[in-house]
């Protein structure tokens, strides 16, 4: 069973769904009017968020549940949860200024690439 990389893979999704309605609720506020994706500066960073996001999650998902099958649950979870501490981060200072994206940024980075490589390896061993 693979608990803890089950419960990371659903606050991602709660996060990723978060996002989104911080989106609709950002076209409220500006008054930007569907299906445009620009016109207000604080809108656009909202739907960049979100976007960005969802960018990421083909490369977070597969690889924290490589990770957990191939590694370990508890360390596929641990990784996961800094990866959601830093989808947090990148959004808390993308809101601001986009000049405040980068180290939310970074921490997510790097957590997905430590899934993506340890998965990888994995993988890699059990095939020589």
């Amino acid at each position: 069973m693979y608990r803890l990389t089950a419960l990371v893979t659903l606050l991602s999704l709660a996060f990723y769904f978060f996002t989104c309605i911080n989106v609709s609720r950002s076209r409220t506020r500006t008054g930007v009017k569907v299906p445009a994706i620009s016109g207000h500066p604080d809108f656009e960073r909202a739907f960049r968020i979100q976007m960005n996001t969802l960018e990421w999650m083909p490369i977070f998902l597969p690889s924290l549940w490589l990770f957990a099958i191939y590694i370990s649950d508890p360390i596929a979870a641990a990784i996961g949860a800094i990866w959601i501490i830093g989808r947090i981060a990148y959004f808390t200072g993308y809101s601001q200024a986009a000049a405040k994206r980068g180290p939310g940024f970074a921490i997510q980075g790097v957590a997905a690439i430590a899934l993506w490589v340890g998965a990888l390896g994995a993988v890699m061993m059990r095939l020589v």
